[in-house]
């Protein structure tokens, strides 16, 4: 029997996790959003349209709510918020926790969330995961899957490390799903090697306004990105945080997401950018560098990087 699911943070991903959940796996599935035009426009179509690969679009019946307006009891929330609005969502749904026995699996990009999310779970109650899943929103109440059915994976792990018989009928239900959990004992190491691939792919993608695969397509790419993984891994090694790969797999593993699994996806980064919106990126390239300064350790391209993006914020001020 699939768990009761309420989705925190009904974007991109957010979506697609829970129209997965709720299609393929025949769970319960309830949506709650913070950004009005996404409740509003769902709930005026009856639903969202969903495609896959700008194909197949098709009207999904779905139940999404404002915080204020959502009452239900979930087995499991899942969190899909931006890092810059997630204590907002958080603080405006509280009414409706209850952390004696809900709990909470987040997917969002960058560092930052469990914090936010420990002060209303348990980190007994928490689970993390790093998703290399592509997902755009078109628009309000449209959201189109990259990928074909079963594309892509996650990587989670319990915040305990220990995998109790909660956690595991997640990974059941997202099995089910067809999302491809892969369940590990290593919390952060999971979350950091995220945050790696993240620093790379998210951040030049975005200035350089490309897809993946334009990007792995540059002669110069190689260079580029093990310049930046280089930089992480030395940064994660001072903070004793064991990542999943070695520097050489993370840069496969980036090369292939990159030419096979979603060359022509353009990454969540970018998305925000060419929407107007603030990035991530002080929760990726500049948790890198932040977290390196207290171990004595200037990851200065991660900075550079950071910097660049902010520019880029700045000048948007100046079109017209």
């Amino acid at each position: 029997m699939t768990l009761k699911y309420t989705v925190l943070g009904a974007g991109a991903m957010g979506l697609r996790f829970g129209v997965l959940l709720q299609e393929v796996a025949g769970a319960k599935v309830d949506f709650v959003d913070n950004w009005a035009p996404q409740v509003t426009t769902i709930q005026k179509q009856g639903g969202v349209y969903v495609s896959r690969d700008h194909e197949n679009r098709h009207l999904v019946p779905i139940n999404i709510y404002s915080p204020e307006d959502y009452q239900g009891d979930p087995d499991v929330f899942i969190v899909f918020a931006k890092q810059m609005t997630l204590a907002d969502l958080l603080k405006r749904s509280a009414h409706f926790f209850h952390p004696d026995h809900q709990y909470v699996f987040s997917g969002m990009n960058g560092m930052g969330h469990i914090e936010k999310i420990n002060q209303y779970f348990p980190k007994e109650h928490v689970v993390a995961g790093t998703c290399l899943i592509g997902t755009v929103l078109n628009k309000a109440g449209d959201v189109d899957f990259i990928g074909k059915s079963g594309a892509g994976s996650i990587n989670l792990a319990a915040q305990t490390g220990q995998a109790d018989e909660r956690v595991k009928e997640i990974v059941a239900d997202f099995t089910t799903a067809n999302i491809n959990p892969h369940l590990n004992d290593n919390f952060l190491g999971t979350l950091m090697t995220k945050v790696v691939f993240n620093s790379v792919i998210n951040t030049i993608c975005t200035l350089f306004e490309i897809q993946m695969g334009q990007f792995i397509d540059y002669p110069g790419a190689e260079k580029l990105g093990k310049q930046l993984i280089n930089e992480a891994f030395d940064v994660a090694e001072r903070a004793g945080i064991q990542l999943l790969s070695t520097r050489e797999e993370e840069w496969q593993t980036i090369k292939y997401v990159s030419e096979v699994t979603n060359p022509l996806h353009y990454p969540s980064m970018y998305q925000d950018m060419s929407k107007g919106r603030l990035t991530e990126v002080d929760y990726i390239n500049g948790y890198i560098y932040d977290l390196g300064k207290k171990y004595n350790y200037e990851a200065s391209t991660h900075d550079f990087l950071r910097n660049l993006v902010h520019l880029a914020e700045n000048t948007r001020k100046f079109r017209k």
